[in-house]
């Protein structure tokens, strides 16, 4: 990805779904005018989910994604189709390719089925309608032939229409401040800093609060009570790195408001409140519960991690017993957490609103309280609700 590009987890997913052979494929190429996918007339040529961002006029910044035909078969039919289904998660949009010259079947119909139950808007694609006399209009159902460029145009159209009214409307930090409001982004540079630029949510706050009007400074811990005794009036807020809260909160005035990247990203994504109950049951595991670390992303390592190694230690002072920890990034997540006592996810700025939505749901269904790392370093420092900000984030 450059410098300059849309980052996925803010792009608009895609998803072309269906059978075997119906021409998901083709109907991928034709739509995004390029080869972006391996066609023939073999059934099971798309052997897993590719995805590509890309910008799609006249929607903007979107990623497509063709997945795996849904009927596939054998040992590693399944492990297709269950990619296919984990791709379904980070859906928005979902494209229904069906064969036109026959009707569609149970697998079909499983796809709308779990298009409906997670709520995602979809369109039926009845393509080879070029092989087809009669077109009858039906709502949700396009015809179109990858051959020849029928409908394409039409479908389109039709994408750039339902993705515009999925455009999101959150916002980060900027609902919370005035123009010219003061804010300190604490930014700690240290091993697991990534040489050159600062991490996705210090970018995107950073960009968000230049972009409302608002007086953004950026600095280390180690100079933060300099920065503050050289302003003329207090900061609207301040947001740190939730790794350094305790070292922060000891430097501000009570009064000033504190919050964290971590904290703020959950807001934005849509499951602080969530978290927040979720960290309420730290105080009743009972020792040697299993705890499941997620991070969204995936990184080299540091033999201080922030995931592995420091807030497992936190967790663990914090409570005074003994957990067992596992740890996932990056895209896998087990949808099966039965295992668990809690899921603690980080922000989750490199997974789409849709798919933290997901993990989310997929913990509460069944029973796994669920929370993520600003939230529990708050509650490990005994400043959660100052880091909420008196409550005003939820």
């Amino acid at each position: 990805m450059s410098l300059n590009e849309t980052p996925a987890a803010e792009r608009i997913h895609i998803g072309f779904f269906g059978v075997r052979n119906a021409g998901k494929s083709s109907i991928v190429n034709a739509v995004t005018g390029q080869p972006f996918s391996i066609v023939s007339d073999v059934a099971g040529t798309t052997t897993d989910a590719v995805s590509k961002s890309m910008e799609l006029l006249p929607l903007g910044s979107v990623v497509i994604t063709d997945t795996a035909g849904f009927d596939d078969e054998g040992t590693l039919g399944q492990q297709r189709i269950e990619k296919t289904r984990l791709a379904l998660y980070r859906t928005d949009l979902a494209i229904l390719v069906t064969d036109a010259t026959r009707p569609m079947g149970e697998t079909e119909q499983t796809l709308i089925q779990l298009f409906t139950g997670q709520n995602i808007p979809y369109l039926i694609v009845k393509n080879k309608a070029d092989l087809c006399s009669n077109h009858p209009q039906e709502e949700n159902i396009l015809w179109v032939s990858a051959k020849t460029g029928e409908g394409i145009e039409a479908l389109k159209e039709r994408i750039g229409a339902m993705g515009s009214r999925l455009q999101p409307q959150r916002q980060i930090v900027a609902d919370l401040l005035a123009p010219e409001d003061t804010v300190i982004l604490v930014t700690p540079i240290d091993e697991a800093a990534p040489k050159g630029r600062l991490i996705l949510p210090q970018q995107q706050t950073l960009r968000e609060i230049i972009d409302m009007g608002g007086i953004a400074i950026v600095t280390q811990p180690e100079q933060l009570t300099a920065v503050l005794s050289n302003l003329k009036k207090p900061p609207r807020m301040v947001i740190t790195d939730s790794q350094v809260f305790g070292a922060v909160e000891q430097m501000l005035p009570k009064d000033t408001p504190l919050t964290s990247f971590s904290i703020l990203m959950a807001r934005y994504k849509g499951f602080l409140e969530t978290a927040v109950k979720g960290v309420e049951s730290l105080k009743n595991l009972p020792n040697g519960a299993k705890l499941l670390i997620a991070e969204g992303c995936t990184h080299h390592r540091q033999c201080n991690d922030i995931g592995t190694v420091k807030l497992p230690k936190m967790l663990m002072q914090l409570t005074g017993k003994q957990f067992d920890f596992s740890f996932t990034s990056g895209g896998h997540f087990p949808e099966d957490l039965s295992p668990y006592a809690l899921v603690v996810h980080c922000g989750g700025c490199m997974r789409t609103e849709r798919e933290m939505l997901w993990r989310m749901r997929t913990a509460l269904s069944q029973g796994v309280p669920f929370t993520n790392y600003g939230i529990a370093l708050a509650e490990c420092h005994g400043i959660l609700q100052r880091s909420l900000m008196g409550g005003c984030l939820q």
